[in-house]
């Protein structure tokens, strides 16, 4: 599978300038990948204002999603903020080039930051069938709760994947933690795992230096972005981390625990 990672600065709270850099930004991509991978909230920064910008499912936001889908002929991911039945949502949207759409709703919400007060947690993890691959996609926080990114011993089965995929706004005072976990998480499930963050300073006075990266199953790093916006595409191997897990069949000695 062909990856693409985009490590951005963001426009706070500004939905149309941010759709606008990540057109131009993706636009070199076309048919030159089979997934692009985009930040937490890429709409608008983390922000609690969930009431003045959250949008349906119906809203530019999706709309834009399932254009740029098409046109470039690959799968989108990324978390924006959505309201639904009164609710709202930290949503990672998993767009297919036909228009079709997973959904995902972030399990984990930042205490530190009050998100619990605004948005409303998920329940269930979502597990993605993308030309030949099972991915799993999760947001930010969810990246410090092993349990519930667990691979099970057998990826064929409904919770099993192959790659991992964290999409942030991970401040660059606990990057130290982010880089450590990124890792942690490829060795514990062998899976490539991949964590797209943003960079610069939000609104809030946060600052970002992004480390955005790919990991390999056995915790190697295959890229890394620092301190700088940056697009990076890989090719990821489907045989190697099939060829690992036979190797080091360590999933199988698992006692198959999850929390959900």
């Amino acid at each position: 599978m062909r990856i693409s990672i985009i490590q951005s600065t963001l426009q706070w709270e500004n939905p149309v300038a941010n759709r606008a850099q990540f057109t131009a930004k993706m636009a070199i991509l076309r048919g030159t990948t089979d997934l692009i991978v985009l930040p937490e909230m890429f709409t608008t920064g983390f922000s609690m204002q969930a009431a003045q910008l959250a949008e349906p499912m119906d809203g530019p936001t999706v709309q834009w999603l399932q254009h740029e889908a098409s046109m470039l002929d690959a799968a989108i991911v990324g978390s924006f903020i959505c309201v639904e039945n009164g609710h709202y949502f930290n949503r990672l949207l998993w767009v297919f080039p036909d228009g079709r759409l997973e959904k995902y709703d972030k399990r984990y919400l930042f205490g530190l930051a009050g998100e619990g007060n605004y948005y409303t947690a998920g329940t269930q993890r979502l597990i993605v069938e993308w030309r030949g691959w099972r991915v799993c996609p999760l947001v930010c926080y969810d990246l410090r709760f092993p349990e519930w990114s667990r691979n099970d011993a057998n990826a064929t089965e409904n919770s099993g994947y192959e790659l991992l995929i964290y999409v942030a706004n991970w401040p660059s005072r606990r990057n130290a933690h982010w880089k450590s976990l990124l890792t942690a998480r490829a060795i514990e499930n062998q899976a490539f795992t991949v964590g797209v963050n943003i960079f610069g300073t939000d609104g809030t006075g946060l600052e970002y230096t992004g480390d955005s990266a790919i990991i390999d199953f056995g915790g190697q790093t295959l890229c890394r972005i620092s301190g700088q916006e940056g697009v990076f595409t890989t090719e990821l191997s489907l045989a190697a981390v099939q060829h690992y897990r036979q190797q080091l069949p360590f999933l199988q000695d698992g006692s198959g625990f999850r929390s959900f």
